[in-house]
């Protein structure tokens, strides 16, 4: 019953995806009137403070490990250290486990972070619901997340999809439409808090409001992280030039678990996808740490425990915004053969302030002496989508370039979010849902074929095909 309602679901998608890969591609005439793109003050309801002395606050999760059965729970406390230790157990208030974690803390400038506690969970059964508690006494509070599926070829799972989030009224529309959307985890894109934004102690006093306003999604399931430009925080004006400072004190992740050498670019398995996050901002040409890394962790990609090969990286390798035009050039050339040699399904980036899709394109063919000037066409390439439009407090990149080049399928500039529901290991359905004056609306939607199981079943029905031909000439 399940498979013959996919089946008529599936047909609506099928006919979309086959309208949006004619040649023309769609500029949206929409315009929005949208709210200013101011944050919000620091006083509203959204960013208020818990009660209680030294009550944890900016409660967020990831994932722990490799596979998935694993959490880092991270939280801050102001008034003191405290513990660092997290209770849990599979029904509410019933905490019949523990574990103990770490706590860092850095200076900004003259501002000083509160107690930042992390603490790794792992062991965890596989798609169950825990509970969790964190801090003590009155003012401990208590949380749940549900685990994902074991690993799976067939494990059907929903990833949201968030980019350049803020603090802005629409960064907020985009969080509680996102949370609506019944997603599973958030793979997020970069450009979190954009407290860089401000200055002196402005800054931290941001990313502690930004730990805030997300905590009532962050706190409940992962998100998944990935940096962009504005984490990058390099103020020689304060003294402050170490890159990175406040995301990597705040934001862990698992890059342990995938013998990265670095939490800025790192793997992950989750259900049915094996997802890549790569750092724009890390050196990544020929040789560098990043480039190697890459290069091992496509070879230990299985196809056949994790058929969706997922990328995320914040600087779009194809963009027909004028904002950040090209900027996505440099890694296209190191990175795109590869990407196709290993059947990427589909590439998200963030930083251009709009909504953007693409055909399947490449342009491996052109280098600087001969070969193809434009990208073309190449079934074998990933579908690359542009979801910076979190809204935060610089706007929508609303100026693209003239006429809409060949390669772009879809682009509008609106705020919003994104999902990408697995149903198997063939098919998976995406949508862009825009912020419509307060209301999601899906915009734009297709069903997204997997590059690895659809090329295998091609290429048995091309060789069922020759042999039964063969046969027919055998026996004439």
């Amino acid at each position: 019953m399940k498979s013959l309602l996919f089946q008529f679901i599936l047909v609506p998608f099928v006919i979309l995806n086959f309208v949006n890969n004619v040649n023309a591609g769609i500029t949206s005439r929409f315009i929005r009137e949208e709210w200013p793109s101011v944050d919000i003050p620091l006083d509203h309801e959204v960013f208020a403070v818990p009660k209680g002395y030294n009550a944890p606050q900016q409660v967020h999760i990831t994932q722990g490990n490799y596979d998935g059965n694993a959490v880092i729970i991270s939280w801050i406390t102001f008034d003191e250290p405290g513990s660092s230790k997290v209770q849990y157990g599979k029904s509410d208030k019933n905490y019949e486990f523990s574990a103990e974690g770490k706590m860092t803390n850095y200076t900004f400038y003259k501002y000083n972070s509160g107690y930042i506690h992390h603490v790794l969970v792992d062991g965890l059964e596989y798609d169950t619901k825990y509970y969790y508690k964190t801090g003590d006494g009155d003012s401990a509070r208590e949380f749940w997340f549900q685990t994902p599926p074991m690993i799976g070829p067939d494990v059907p799972y929903k990833f949201g999809i968030i980019g350049d989030l803020g603090q802005t009224y629409n960064s907020l529309s985009t969080l509680e439409h996102y949370m609506e959307s019944g997603a599973q985890s958030v793979l997020f894109v970069g450009d979190l808090s954009y407290a860089d934004r401000y200055k002196y102690n402005d800054v931290g006093i941001r990313w502690d409001s930004w730990g805030r306003f997300v905590e009532k999604s962050t706190a409940y399931q992962p998100w998944i992280w990935s940096a962009g430009n504005h984490e990058i925080e390099y103020m020689p004006y304060m003294n402050e030039v170490t890159p990175f400072k406040s995301y990597l004190h705040r934001y862990p992740t698992p890059y342990l678990a995938s013998k990265s050498s670095s939490p800025m670019w790192y793997a992950i398995r989750r259900a049915s996808a094996h997802i890549i996050m790569l750092s724009s901002y890390s050196p990544f040409v020929k040789y560098t740490p990043q480039w190697k890394w890459l290069e091992e962790e496509l070879n230990r990609v299985d196809r056949k425990k994790t058929p969706w090969l997922i990328v995320l990286v914040h600087v779009p390798i194809y963009n027909s915004n004028e904002a950040h035009f090209m900027e996505g050039e440099s890694m296209r050339a190191v990175f795109e053969e590869w990407f196709i040699h290993h059947k990427v399904d589909v590439i998200f980036a963030g930083h251009v302030h709009a909504y953007e899709r693409s055909y399947r394109i490449s342009n491996i063919r052109y280098n600087v002496s001969s070969g193809e000037r434009f990208p073309v066409p190449d079934e074998s390439a990933p579908v690359y989508i542009t979801v910076g439009d979190g809204g935060n407090q610089e706007g929508l990149a609303g100026k693209f370039r003239d006429p809409q080049p060949d390669y772009s399928a879809f682009r509008e500039a609106s705020y919003g979010h994104s999902t990408l529901e697995i149903m198997n290991r063939t098919h998976a359905v995406y949508h862009w849902n825009r912020n419509d004056d307060g209301k999601k609306v899906a915009i734009d939607s297709f069903v997204l074929n997997n590059q690895y199981w659809s090329s295998n079943v091609r290429e048995r029905k091309l060789k069922r095909h020759y042999l039964n031909g063969m046969r027919m000439i055998a026996s004439s």
